[in-house]
């Protein structure tokens, strides 16, 4: 059955009415008059900007702590309320949202930066059926339209008032809910199955972290420095000469590659951060044409003792270990060439090697591999519900015309 379809079986002839979010609700700010001080020796918990910004309903498990007075005059959160960050730094994550979908059993409160919004008495909208419809394309088009800044974009309240959302069947409050309901459960369905993914993601990088670092808890007793085995050095691009879609991987000083129409090297390599916050974390391997930043490192094998790829298992493991015991490194902002030159590498049977590559490449693949295993599945699974969910939620709106903003796609097969 297609999207539009079953839209319309659901609806079965009923209204839906589009309203602005002014004329059914009420906002409310977030937490005022604290200082830093309150927020080190908190009694009272209150809903953080990430807890909003990062779950489509609000975590009561990682509420954090503030002090508030008895006699303070502070907001409450409560079931059924929608949370909203205030700005951002990009006018598109502006309004972020997330609802209560939980009774709170104690005084819970709202970060400063935020605000939330409160449904009139009558207003048949269950948060279940909120958190997914604020966050649809359509929605997040029109709270980021009401946001304005130069640097940072914060939300003006008087155009968010101005949203229309829809309720479908509102004259029958019942049948309203039964509507509301039937769409949740299709999407809650998607979530669950992204959720279950992202568990066993999660078992599996711990699996891949305790078998790596036993294989790589190496006591030989024959080691060399790196610069023995390998030449070390940098690249020589800015971040500026990266382009939307270029023809070459582009590595810079962050977790991301970036893209470029001309090449610097075509080789095998170890590519790391020289600064930043990639500092002896971010960690790539590279085989073929690319360019490389200026402030980043390139490591490229040259005795035929090391396996590339093993080098850069083991590197990746324990480098970061060597920077955080080398006590004049502890807080390294920046790397310098003969901190890789000294960095002490095993020597062991280029059998052992290839072994210890063949179970650590697996692990990767299934855990990291962006192309393929865990991380490519949750992708996709997370492209598919938001697909639906914006299918499911673009409910028809009726203009003189007749009806505008109809769905379209096929459901997946319902069991």
């Amino acid at each position: 059955m297609s999207a539009n379809n079953f839209l319309e079986k659901l609806l079965d002839g009923a209204e839906v009415e589009w309203v602005p979010l002014g004329d059914i609700s009420e906002i409310y700010g977030g937490l005022t008059g604290k200082s830093k001080a309150d927020f080190q020796d908190g009694n009272a918990k209150y809903v953080s900007y990430k807890n909003i910004f990062s779950n489509i309903e609000v975590d009561t498990a990682i509420l954090e702590l503030v002090r508030v007075g008895d006699n303070e005059r502070q907001h409450k959160v409560q079931y059924g309320d929608v949370l909203f960050t205030g700005s951002s730094e990009i006018a598109d994550e502006a309004g972020m949202s997330s609802a209560v979908t939980r009774v709170l059993e104690e005084p819970v409160y709202l970060n400063s930066f935020s605000f939330g919004l409160r449904f009139h008495d009558g207003i048949t909208l269950k948060p279940e059926f909120a958190k997914y419809l604020f966050r649809t394309h359509y929605m997040r088009t029109a709270i980021a339209n009401s946001a304005s800044g130069v640097t940072r974009f914060n939300v003006s309240k008087a155009r968010f008032k101005n949203i229309l959302i829809p309720i479908p069947c509102p004259e029958n409050p019942a049948r309203s809910l039964d509507i509301q309901a039937a769409i949740v459960r299709i999407l809650d369905s998607f979530t669950e199955l992204t959720a279950e993914l992202t568990a066993e993601l999660t078992a599996r990088a711990q699996q891949y972290d305790y078998y790596r670092d036993q294989l790589l808890n190496i006591e030989e007793k024959e080691w060399k420095p790196l610069g023995e085995v390998a030449t070390i050095g940098t690249g020589s691009r800015n971040t500026n000469e990266a382009k939307e879609s270029g023809r070459y991987p582009f590595y810079v000083r962050s977790q991301t590659p970036k893209a470029i129409d001309e090449y610097e090297f075509d080789e095998t390599a170890i590519i790391t951060a020289g600064d930043g916050v990639g500092v002896g974390k971010v960690f790539h391997y590279v085989t073929g044409k690319y360019a490389l930043h200026q402030r980043a490192y390139r490591i490229v094998v040259t005795s035929e003792l090391i396996n590339s790829r093993f080098l850069f298992h083991f590197i990746r493991c324990h480098f970061p270990k060597y920077l955080a015991m080398t006590s004049v490194h502890a807080s390294v902002t920046s790397l310098r060439k003969p901190m890789f030159e000294k960095y002490p590498v095993p020597i062991l049977p280029l059998a052992e090697q290839a072994r210890i590559v063949s179970i650590l490449d697996k692990f990767d693949t299934l855990t990291h591999s962006l192309s393929e295993g865990l991380p490519r599945e949750i992708e996709l699974r997370q492209q598919q519900y938001e697909h639906y969910r914006d299918l499911l939620l673009q409910f028809p709106r009726h203009n003189a015309q007749g009806t505008i903003g109809k769905a379209q796609g096929t459901m997946p097969n319902e069991q």
